[in-house]
């Protein structure tokens, strides 16, 4: 039972994805909820490698060497911004509009994979050792995970006006979290150290800010009414840099 308890935690955190892909029912005017998503997505990716993942990066290296401490993390973020640079040459480069929400909504639900996999494994490697502080982390990890299942699920369901798609799809990026626990238990546990974790959440960081920054908000700024854009933009920033004090 000790064993699995860990394990449920991270499946419990890689479900509360799929609340985020409710968002899809709600019913408006298209443009403003494409808009308003996109840059509240926008925002919450670019908070969360901000707030979370580069201050864990500079913890875990810290934690192994002070030397070349900043060089390492601004090394390791530039792979993550060069990362999907190659995936948008795979990804399909249509020009109407639905193709390049639907391509959105692919690079969002690849980064949080991407993303997922990490935090997995951290949860599963910390309730195992300590209970209490796993479920501290899971519920953290759960509170952040439903915007980002938003930020799947909207570009997809209106690229695609196909529920199932988006809530699949959005269902695949919250597995990785349990997919990722398992990795840690069955081979990685062992291997996992502070400069291997700095360095994939260092290049999260960089995958995520490159989704915002260039992706998602530019994408949201096409319609009308900038200066909303920009509050929602805004708004998924604070959102998130809130659930990160207070968890």
């Amino acid at each position: 039972m000790k064993e699995i308890l860990p394990f449920l935690l991270c499946l419990i955190a890689g479900f509360s994805t799929l609340i985020g892909s409710l968002f899809i029912f709600i019913k408006g005017n298209k443009n403003n909820i494409i808009k308003y998503s996109l840059a509240f997505a926008a925002g919450v990716m670019f908070s969360v490698s901000v707030f979370d993942l580069i201050p864990e990066s500079l913890i875990m290296f810290k934690s192994s060497s002070k030397e070349f401490l900043f060089l390492n993390i601004i090394f390791f973020i530039i792979i993550g911004l060069i990362i999907p640079l190659f995936i948008d040459k795979i990804l399909p480069n249509k020009i109407d509009q639905n193709s390049k929400l639907y391509k959105l909504g692919i690079f969002t639900m690849i980064a949080i994979i991407i993303h997922n996999l990490p935090e997995g494994m951290i949860t599963y490697i910390t309730a195992d050792n300590n209970l209490k502080l796993g479920i501290t982390i899971a519920i953290a990890i759960a509170m952040h995970n439903i915007p980002e299942g938003i930020s799947i699920a909207m570009p997809v369901y209106y690229a695609t006006n196909n529920k199932k798609k988006a809530i699949g799809l959005t269902f695949l990026s919250g597995m990785s979290e349990p997919f990722g626990a398992l990795l840690a238990f069955l081979f990685l546990k062992p291997f996992i150290n502070n400069v291997i974790m700095g360095a994939i959440f260092a290049i999260i960081a960089g995958i995520m800010s490159y989704i915002s920054i260039i992706e998602l908000l530019p994408n949201a700024l096409k319609y009308k009414e900038k200066k909303k854009t920009i509050i929602s933009f805004l708004i998924g920033i604070i959102f998130m840099y809130v659930n990160h004090v207070l968890s």
